[in-house]
């Protein structure tokens, strides 16, 4: 694949949560470490922040083994059997049995009511799997920046860990996917948190409003589609339910961000061509702080498979779909390098823009 030149900003890579639906994030992943695209920032929450820990806390020569390694450990070989069969298998497995290296269901004995915990599976089996195949020294040393986002059980309240300003290990990125009643809250510093999904599914506006703010080309890979088709049975209805739900917010954040972007932008460009007892004004003053001169391209690759996964989509760890979803993603990824449209240069008036290459060269292919 020809390789676009590169972007003099800064890249980041953004990864929404979706359980198993995640290694379509891998396959991104490797068509932008395939054309150099690196990213100096990744952030996560829930499989994303699995996945984003895999990226930046392995070398760029190792990471898309990592992330094989990984993705591969928790699937299971594929029997010659449907694809639509091996799905539906796959799920079932998934709920009766758990993943290997990620969770297991509990036994009869910790599930008496003398002795019950507040959740279904077991994950300690992933603390495990991420000491084991993620450099936590290495991310907390840089380059790469990590952050993954949870929610503090006791206050409802949103939570970053970052790797700028925390020392991450294997709990912070087990407590940004400790999705409940399935999984455990988990204890950071004396403190319990669940799955940052359970707030925001995209971590896009950490990445964009934390200062210094600086001009980047994000990356923003979404595992639900907010568009899709007509539900006709109870099954396509929870899957139609999961895709609006969790799409819902990432759809708005972008919005929002990106809205506001150009505002700051203006006010920019605005307080530039004011007479200085103007820019002295305590308004001017305000406003000044309100401003930014940065512009963001944000890349958005979504998850649309050729056809439908149904409700268990998310928990469906069957090999064969594992690579199915991975290689979209990777195909997705190369695409979108193809077209690079954050290379255009960006209108005077605008702080930021979104691109979805894959939908609109399917939408021009349909007319």
């Amino acid at each position: 694949m020809p390789h676009p030149p590169p972007d003099p900003r800064c890249i980041a890579l953004v990864l929404q949560g979706g359980g198993a639906l995640g290694s379509y994030q891998a396959g991104v992943y490797e068509a932008l470490a395939g054309a150099d695209y690196l990213p100096d920032w990744v952030a996560g929450i829930s499989i994303g922040a699995i996945n984003a820990a895999l990226i930046v806390g392995n070398p760029p020569a190792d990471r898309v083994a990592k992330l094989a390694a990984f993705w591969e450990g928790i699937t299971a070989p594929s029997a010659c059997l449907p694809a639509a069969f091996q799905r539906r298998t796959g799920a079932l497995g998934a709920i009766a049995f758990g993943q290997p290296g990620f969770f297991r269901p509990r036994t009869p004995l910790e599930m008496l009511p003398s002795n019950r915990p507040p959740s279904l599976y077991d994950t300690s089996a992933l603390k495990t799997t991420l000491e084991r195949l993620v450099d936590f020294d290495r991310i907390n040393a840089g380059p790469t920046r990590l952050s993954v986002g949870a929610v503090h059980l006791r206050t409802g309240n949103f939570a970053y860990f970052d790797s700028a300003t925390t020392k991450l290990r294997a709990e912070h990125i087990m407590a940004s996917g400790a999705l409940p009643p399935g999984f455990p809250a988990v204890e950071i510093d004396g403190e319990q948190y669940w799955d940052g999904g359970l707030v925001s599914n995209t971590p896009l506006a950490h990445v964009i409003e934390t200062l210094p703010r600086s001009s980047r080309l994000i990356f923003q890979v979404d595992l639900y589609s907010a568009r899709g088709e007509l539900p006709t049975t109870m099954d396509e209805v929870g899957a139609r339910l999961k895709d609006i739900r969790y799409s819902s917010r990432t759809r708005a954040v972008s919005d929002g961000e990106r809205h506001t972007q150009d505002v700051r932008h203006n006010i920019n460009a605005l307080l530039s061509k004011l007479p200085p007892e103007l820019r002295a004004l305590p308004e001017a003053e305000f406003l000044y702080h309100c401003g930014c001169p940065s512009t963001m391209d944000i890349v958005q690759l979504i998850y649309r498979p050729a056809q439908p996964h149904g409700q268990s989509k998310d928990y469906e760890f069957s090999r064969a779909t594992m690579r199915e979803r991975w290689d979209q993603g990777r195909a997705d990824g190369e695409t979108t390098l193809r077209a690079a449209p954050w290379l255009v240069p960006m209108p005077p008036e605008l702080g930021a823009r979104s691109h979805d290459v894959v939908f609109e060269q399917q939408r021009r292919a349909k007319k």
